[in-house]
């Protein structure tokens, strides 16, 4: 689960933002963004289910939260990044491919 996903779906939200949204984990965290929300992602990515808490910006104004993600049998993510006190956007996210010029 290691790695960069870009969010495909996000009910609720406009079909633009996925434009540039992800998910991203690394071993001991990880990054996302999607319309005008950045956060910095906590806790271990291992196993297929990850539940993380999160703190970042939501249109520069300081928010926080948790989440979760599980990797689905077709390859996919699915899984809910929730605000403290507020909104929860779940969202289904694809592998990246990137492209080597090396």
């Amino acid at each position: 689960m290691r790695g960069k996903w870009r969010i495909v779906e996000m009910p609720g939200y406009d079909a633009s933002i996925t434009e540039a949204a992800y998910i991203l984990f690394h071993e001991t965290g990880g990054e996302f963004a999607f319309s005008g929300v950045t956060g910095t992602i906590y806790g271990s990515c291992e196993g297929d289910t990850v539940e993380f808490i999160w703190d970042g910006n939501d249109e520069m104004d300081p928010t926080s939260g948790d989440g979760w993600v599980e990797l689905q049998d077709d390859g996919s993510l699915e899984g809910e990044i929730c605000f403290h006190n507020g909104d929860e956007a779940t969202f289904i996210a694809r592998p990246t491919t990137t492209s080597s010029t090396a």
